[in-house]
């Protein structure tokens, strides 16, 4: 399909358009069928945007990282990993916070933001050497265990007291199937849209010949973070930013230590050190920012979202001065 596509830009850009308005209608059916199940389960929708829409989001870039380490292009493999943690959290954050401020959980933060300063910096160690062996990648992977298993703990704690606070009676009002549907199709419908733009946007990159270490980092870290983007987007519009907010941290988490550990697992990622170099501090200076913006009177308004598409836009700036 790739190869044809190449042949055709044409096309490219017709598939490329079509399915991002078939990703957005999908992501509008997903965030729905989300906050339902989060009030069916009795369970806070913070958590079920970091373990379930976390998980099913980065199915794009976990489906495009093994594959690339697979077939022997790590530079797609890590730079996809690594460049959608900064697309998610310096565009699609950045976008949602534009359409609609966000009111942040102190304890959510608190607890998952350390998490993942510890995880990029433990990934980050483990990659200075331009490589991430088998060994490392399942030392990242363990690590993505332990951290699921706390969040069913944390989130089993917090089941009773939550059946009585918002959405509850409202939920009772849908039926299970009907939530339980919406979810499903709209999750299968981003994975699938998503996947079609990577296809057409990789090979528009391809047919003008940008680096793959580049369309890693850009290209394919965008189209595969769509689904993160989209869902962000509509969460934001629909007035549950705190979905946003999980989706986002759950998916910089997965990225980190599921995407990059189980490529490296398939087979041990080996990468000029000029892509540890760049990618690794920019991801590292995001995260940061990010975490800190959400800090400052514990909320993200459209200020710092704009602050954070500004980052983004110099990151891309800068990948480009660096690598031409």
């Amino acid at each position: 399909m790739s190869a044809d596509l190449t042949e055709a830009p044409l096309i490219s850009f017709t598939v490329f358009i079509s399915a991002f308005i078939f990703l957005l209608k999908s992501a509008d059916f997903f965030v729905d069928g989300a906050a339902g199940l989060a009030d069916k389960l009795g369970l806070p929708r913070i958590f079920i945007g970091i373990v379930l829409m976390g998980f099913l989001t980065t199915s794009p870039e976990f489906a495009v990282s093994v594959q690339a380490a697979y077939l022997g292009h790590p530079e797609v493999a890590l730079g996809n990993a690594v460049g959608s943690v900064v697309a998610d959290d310096a565009f699609a954050l950045a976008l949602a916070a534009i359409i609609a401020g966000i009111s942040i959980d102190k304890q959510v933060l608190k607890r998952f933001g350390v998490f993942l300063i510890f995880s990029a910096l433990l990934s980050y160690l483990l990659a200075l050497d331009a490589s991430v062996t088998r060994v490392e990648g399942l030392v990242l992977a363990s690590l993505l265990v332990g951290y699921y298993l706390y969040l069913i703990k944390t989130g089993a704690q917090q089941r009773k007291s939550h059946l009585n606070t918002e959405g509850y009676v409202e939920a009772r009002k849908v039926t299970f199937r009907r939530v339980l549907l919406l979810f499903l199709t709209g999750a299968g419908g981003v994975i699938v849209s998503a996947r079609l733009v990577v296809w057409s946007g990789l090979s528009i990159a391809e047919y003008f010949g940008i680096p793959e270490v580049v369309i890693g980092l850009t290209v394919i870290a965008l189209g595969t973070s769509l689904p993160e983007i989209s869902t962000a987007v509509v969460s934001a519009r629909k007035g549950k930013g705190e979905i946003a907010v999980g989706n986002i941290l759950g998916a910089d988490v997965l990225n980190i230590l599921w995407i990059i550990g189980v490529s490296a697992l398939v087979n041990p990622i080996k990468v000029d050190p000029k892509t540890i170099e760049f990618a690794y501090p920019w991801m590292l200076l995001v995260v940061a920012v990010m975490l800190l913006l959400m800090r400052h009177r514990y909320e993200l308004t459209r200020w710092k979202g704009l602050l954070l598409l500004s980052l983004y836009v110099v990151y891309l700036f800068q990948l480009a001065k660096f690598f031409y």
